[in-house]
């Protein structure tokens, strides 16, 4: 009798325990956000857990329910469904799919596990359903971002690059061509000063909107940066080739773009023509070749196309490997003052020297300024190198002043990028009165380069230099087109006849009237003349003639280092 209650308070306390672990068991399923359906094939019998009523909007009763899932879904994904859910009809003991609902908002995941006898019949199984539409649209927002550029819709440039890779691998085999053009708006700095961030961007969004009709399965356009674009035409010809697209861009550009405050605005772009194979054997190559065309179509005044030639490339990598010299240059100290003499052309007696800037090169060879200073003044170099150039320039003239105490004049070169610094005329009179120079034997060479974006602005502080005492000359005269206007009111104390006058003033009879009539002119208005690349005797013998007080050229002179225009000194201080 014992034994039997013994028994009995064993099978009770198992069901006990049976039944918390149940209870536990769906309030585990009732807190998940995945649906499940348990089915036992020997009992027929269906169980179901979770949130299926949050998914579906019918009751699942018996397995030939599940047919009403199926109905669900979109027919593309029908098929797959089935299987997955009837997974023990192809003795799969696992089967997952995922499939959207006939909502197309929807997307469920399917999760099949079939156990089977030792006869390989099934006995149960149990489907997890899960919602997965949140992860879906994360995971379609990440491969947007993975192709495409947010602000303008377009192919960004990760995945341009990536298509046309795989264009070249193609075009290699099929031994065709692929053109590349870059797209840059002109002045677009203008428009984000001028208007705003927003307004840029909807304009930027606008030329894209215009752009997109050429996308097909042989073009297509990438967003790469704020103002610029990428059009790549596989195999191009006729309506799809770089003419044709040019050309329609053009007409839409001759049009204004309305923007979204109702403002009208009007832009131009400079393009870059790259085509492989010529211009490049890879997708970076053609990229990089395209838009140095377009850098190069800039420079020549915007506003139009330019093709790839091998000439152009070799320029940009010779002026990538000029900036990286000046980089160099500047850490290491590799700049060297050359010094060319100027002669009084009556007596031959030394009126001072011009200061001139020279780089050595690896194998120490002079790099011309003719090569470097236009990089060092386009990449912003040239305020450190024209710093340098006044500071060495004034101290070594400093020191021949107190060795020989002769009345000589320094001529220095300033860029108008140096003299646009708002403490260009402080810094100068610092460095002058450190080395304690007279500032009458300092003069400054200035080309009307320097005039022409801010007159009033230089006009006040060559006013300012010229009470200081500091001479003021006009280089390079004549070759601009309106020199003559420069010589009214500003405080001028010499003027320098540029080289390409003396050059033919002997053998052409307008050079030497446009000539005689400078000289003449200067020297009513009580200036002073220096000639420039005086390198015969005829040319020298015609300008002392006609009253040109100065000389400055290979025939008296080339420009020298330091230590040899030291011995120049010493001669003419016996």
């Amino acid at each position: 009798m014992d034994e039997l209650h013994y028994q009995l308070d064993l099978l009770t306390a198992m069901n006990q325990k049976l039944a918390v672990n149940e209870k536990m068991l769906r309030m585990i399923c009732g807190t998940s956000t995945n649906a499940f359906l348990y089915y036992n094939f020997l009992e027929c019998r269906l169980e179901v857990l979770g949130c299926f009523n949050k998914i579906f909007d019918f009751p699942i009763n018996v397995i030939s329910d599940f047919q009403n899932i199926l109905e669900e879904i979109k027919k593309e994904f029908v098929t797959q469904a089935r299987e997955t859910i009837f997974a023990e009809e192809k003795k799969m003991e696992n089967a997952n799919v995922e499939c959207c609902l006939q909502d197309g908002k929807t997307w469920l995941e399917f999760d099949v596990t079939v156990t089977y006898g030792q006869r390989g019949e099934p006995i149960e199984k149990i489907i997890r359903i899960r919602d997965i539409s949140k992860y879906k649209k994360q995971n379609e927002e990440l491969s947007y971002l993975a192709y495409y550029d947010t602000m303008t819709g377009l192919y960004n440039r990760n995945y341009f690059v990536s298509v046309l890779s795989a264009w070249v691998r193609k075009a290699e085999e099929e031994n065709t061509l692929i053109s590349v053009m870059c797209i840059d708006i002109d002045d677009f700095k203008k428009v984000n000063d001028g208007m705003g961030l927003v307004y840029g961007d909807e304009l930027v969004q606008l030329l894209a909107d215009f752009l997109r009709k050429y996308e097909n399965e042989n073009i297509i356009i990438s967003h790469v940066n704020n103002d610029e674009f990428y059009i790549a035409i596989y195999d191009p010809f006729g309506a799809k080739s770089v003419t044709t697209i040019y050309d329609e861009l053009c007409v839409r550009l001759s049009k204004p773009f309305v923007l979204s405050n109702k403002q009208e605005i009007c832009v131009s772009v400079s393009v870059g023509v790259a085509e492989y194979p010529e211009a490049g054997k890879n997708s970076l190559e053609l990229l990089n070749s395209s838009e140095i065309v377009m850098f190069r179509s800039k420079a020549s005044g915007k506003n139009n196309i330019k093709y790839f030639e091998p000439p152009i490339l070799k320029d940009f990598i010779d002026s990538v490997y000029m900036e990286n010299k000046l980089k160099e240059a500047i850490v290491n100290n590799n700049f060297e003052l050359y010094f060319q003499p100027q002669y009084d052309s009556e007596t031959k007696k030394l009126r001072g020297m011009e200061a001139l800037i020279r780089l050595h090169d690896i194998d120490d060879t002079l790099i011309s300024p003719a090569l470097f200073i236009p990089i060092a003044e386009r990449c912003g170099m040239i305020i450190p190198i024209g710093n340098w150039v006044l500071e060495e320039g004034i101290r070594i003239f400093s020191e021949w002043k107190k060795k020989y105490k002769k009345p000589l004049i320094l001529s220095l070169n300033i860029s108008a990028i140096q003299y646009k610094k708002t403490d260009f005329v402080h810094n100068l009179l610092t460095v002058i009165d450190k080395y304690k120079v007279n500032h009458n034997e300092i003069e400054l060479e200035i080309t009307e380069s320097i005039l022409i974006e801010d007159f009033k602005q230089v006009e006040d502080k060559l006013h300012t230099l010229r009470e200081r005492g500091i001479k003021i000359s006009l280089d390079d005269f004549g070759t601009g087109f309106s020199s003559l206007s420069y010589l009214k009111g500003l405080p001028i104390d010499t003027l320098k006849i540029d080289k390409s006058f003396i050059d033919t003033v002997v053998d052409d009879s307008s050079t030497r009237v446009i000539t005689e009539s400078i000289v003449s002119m200067v020297k009513r208005l009580g200036y002073e003349t220096v000639a420039e690349g005086v390198e015969t005797q005829e040319q020298y013998e015609y300008l002392k003639q006609i009253n040109c007080d100065n000389i400055q050229g290979f025939l008296l002179g080339r420009p020298m280092p330091e230590s040899e225009f030291e011995n120049l000194l010493q001669k003419h201080s016996v």
